[in-house]
């Protein structure tokens, strides 16, 4: 059609029959001049992922190189322990003129210790007292000035080793004095270890470095530069250097101990036992079931899959919890066409708040209890759960409707017809190429009229499929009791000798879950007992194919875990969380004593949500509890101890909704949708569990506000 003609018309028919025969011609140049577009943009494409594949290849070898100079260049430092013993009538002294130009003094002791918050009235205990003379060049000496006092509480068992670390930052330059005195209720003496070492960096600069770790490993994740995995472990190889460099490089040995193997046998035993579990087809049965239950209804089946899942993991660990149900949700989404990303993420975030429900659901809980100072104020099993329950059924309560109001716009299914998705395509085609159009003249004009009129075209008629496709699947969820039909035809048990085999291991190990949490007497760990059970199933399921079972073990979760506990303990060495814990205080100390109670419950809430969101809250937890046991036995704080213990143990289980690996159960949840190729990132899980982290802590605050400040129940 040429434009210039004089005889051009603008009837109708002429222009629909011009247009036609433009539009062929138009189609036929296009295509030329896309598949010259298309080769050179693949061309400059490849060479774009090339370039930056190139540079991040660079920035991996300048990090192991400078990593490798780092590890060369600073020794393990291999200091020997020193062994003495101390009474009320002989003390330890010792002298130390050798620091040169070091910032900051650590001291290592090993003894019969329970606690380094002390009753001076009624306990036995030690107190070793660092003391300091400014050297003046003259034979005269100043007179030695006490900088700082660490008392330990004794055990009455002087026969076991418990080793404390604290850092005391050098003033001066004169000589450091070292005494250390016991206070007994009898005559006698503590058998004790000692050694001491010297660190080049003060406090504000190592926590400093430890932040800038962190940040980078979270950049990694986010970002998704590296698998999770490779950026924890780069993350635990630059904190080991920046210990190397600050005089604290650890031996191998050493690093090795800061794995913690429990919880890694726990997870592998698990992972063996559900992947023998899943020949049996079981999941499936049990996802046909669950559809059955909820009726065809979407939602209320994910409604009670997280309560369920709540539930569970108040009694038993929320990594067993997720263990367990996941495979069983993503069979049961990918029967029912469902995405299985969306409901994981729910159920995971359920599973954290439900594991704060006791004092055995959420490793925090646990090493609350566990403390004996605590358990002498009436801080027990009973008086914990008691307390912690009420108020985390009210987070409960209020998480569902705010988690359906964060699900309101979100697709729930999975997949959609073959014919809309290339009907989405080929609108986005027309469009892109409408676009790259520059209407400069008539001609170019009517050319871009005649694409954008072709995709509203396309895009109305995209709608009346959508509404088709919706309407499929509302009538689907009326004809429930037909579709379960069809499902229970398709999906049953494969093997029931199997299956029982499965269900008897299965509900022995949690029985002994469940026994070691609630009977003293039973002296197997969780890891312990999940790898008997793994061991007893592949004995009695008689597995001849073992290496496919071994294929089905999330290895990348393992070792994802493994380097995150070195990341987090180098950060701890790097005085990270202890920096966190004591500037919590100090904020606490300046607020007026007719708020502070409020403003103590409100502060230890949010930081502990916040922190155990980016680090583990194992440690964060340890290191806050003496943090604030001192601060209630402060006299001029006034404080009581047990909002300031609540409040730290709903933030710190709370917080883990916060971020992907802000708590374990979230890792392994990822790891195994990954593995069933239905992965979810870190901003994916971010979008739904940082919300649901601020309603549920603000809720939890809300209500530990009323108990303790309104109610008063602080006895």
């Amino acid at each position: 059609m040429a434009l210039h003609n004089p005889d051009f018309t603008t009837d109708d028919d002429s222009w629909d029959n011009s247009s036609a025969e433009f539009e062929q011609r138009f189609q036929l140049g296009n295509e030329i001049t896309c598949l010259s577009r298309s080769a050179s943009s693949e061309r400059y494409e490849i060479l774009d992922n090339l370039h930056v594949k190139f540079n991040l290849s660079k920035m991996r070898v300048c990090f192991n190189f400078a990593v490798f100079i780092l590890f060369v260049t600073y020794p393990d430092q291999g200091v020997s322990w020193q062994m003495l013993a101390v009474s009320p009538l002989e003390s330890f002294s010792m002298n130390l003129t050798d620091f040169h130009d070091s910032s900051l003094l650590k001291l290592d002791i090993g003894g019969p210790f329970v606690g380094d918050v002390v009753d001076h009235q009624t306990e036995e205990y030690i107190v070793v007292q660092i003391s300091q003379s400014e050297d003046t060049g003259s034979r005269r000496r100043r007179q030695q000035q006490v900088a700082y006092n660490w008392s330990l509480s004794l055990s009455s068992r002087r026969n076991q080793q418990i080793i404390t670390t604290r850092t005391f930052q050098i003033p001066n330059r004169g000589t450091i004095f070292i005494n250390i005195q016991a206070f007994l209720q009898e005559p006698g003496s503590v058998p004790l270890s000692m050694k001491h070492q010297y660190l080049h960096a003060n406090i504000e600069a190592q926590v400093t470095i430890a932040s800038i770790i962190l940040v980078g490993v979270y950049v990694l994740i986010i970002l998704e530069i590296v698998h999770r995995t490779l950026a924890a472990m780069l993350g635990s190889l630059a904190a080991l250097a920046a210990l190397a460099t600050v005089g604290e490089r650890p031996s191998i040995v050493k690093v090795v101990e800061w794995i913690d193997y429990e919880t890694l046998a726990l997870l592998f035993g698990m992972m063996v036992l559900v992947a023998i579990f899943s020949e049996t087809g079981f999941f499936d049965y049990c996802a046909v079931k669950a559809y059955r239950f909820s009726r065809g209804k979407v939602w209320a089946m994910i409604t009670f899959l997280c309560l369920i899942a709540a539930i569970l993991s108040a009694f038993l660990d929320n990594v067993t919890t997720m263990l367990l149900f996941t495979p069983v949700t993503i069979r049961l989404c990918e029967v029912l066409n469902l995405d299985p990303r969306h409901v994981l993420i729910a159920e995971v975030i359920f599973t954290n708040i439900g594991g704060a429900a006791t004092a055995v659901g959420d490793p925090p809980n646990v090493i609350i209890v566990s403390k004996r100072e605590l358990r002498k104020k009436g801080l027990d099993f009973a008086a914990f759960t008691g307390h912690m329950f009420v108020g985390i059924c009210l987070v409960v309560l209020v998480s569902f409707p705010f988690l359906r109001l964060l699900y309101w716009n979100k697709k729930l299914y999975n997949k959609e017809p073959s014919e809309i998705v290339e009907l989405k395509h080929e609108i986005y085609v027309w469009r892109l190429t409408a676009q790259r159009i520059n209407p400069a003249s008539r001609e170019e004009t009517a050319v871009k009229c005649l694409l954008m009129q072709k995709v509203l075209t396309l895009e109305m008629l995209l709608k009346k499929q959508l509404r088709t496709f919706h309407r499929q699947i509302s009538q689907e969820d009326k004809n429930w009791e037909t579709n379960i039909q069809e499902l229970q035809k398709k999906h049953r048990i494969t093997d029931k000798i199997l299956l029982i085999k499965c269900l008897t291991v299965l509900g022995c190990v949690i029985l002994m879950f469940f026994l070691n949490s609630f009977v003293p007497g039973i002296y197997l760990d969780l890891g312990w007992i999940a790898m008997l059970g793994a061991i007893w199933l592949l004995v009695l399921a008689d597995i001849h194919d073992f290496e496919m079972i071994l294929n089905r073990v999330e290895w990348a979760t393992l070792l994802f875990f493994a380097a995150l506990f070195v990341l987090m303990e180098a950060l701890a060495h790097l005085h990270l969380i202890d920096y966190i814990g004591e500037q919590t205080a100090l904020l606490i100390k300046v607020v007026p004593e007719d708020q502070r109670l409020v403003v103590a419950i409100i502060l230890v809430l949010w930081v502990s949500a916040l922190a155990s969101s980016v680090i583990d809250n194992i440690p964060f937890t340890a290191t806050m509890i003496p943090v604030l046991l001192n601060l209630s036995k402060d006299p001029d704080v006034n404080l009581p101890m047990k909002p300031l213990i609540f409040s730290l143990a709903m933030g710190a289980c709370l917080g883990g909704n916060g971020t992907l690996i802000g708590a374990s159960a979230n890792v392994v949840c990822a790891g195994i949708a990954e593995q069933h190729g239905y992965g979810f990132s870190f901003m994916e899980f971010f979008r739904l569990g940082f919300p649901m982290m601020i309603v549920s802590c603000t809720i939890g605050m809300c209500y530990l506000l009323v108990a303790h400040v309104v109610l008063g129940w602080n006895s």
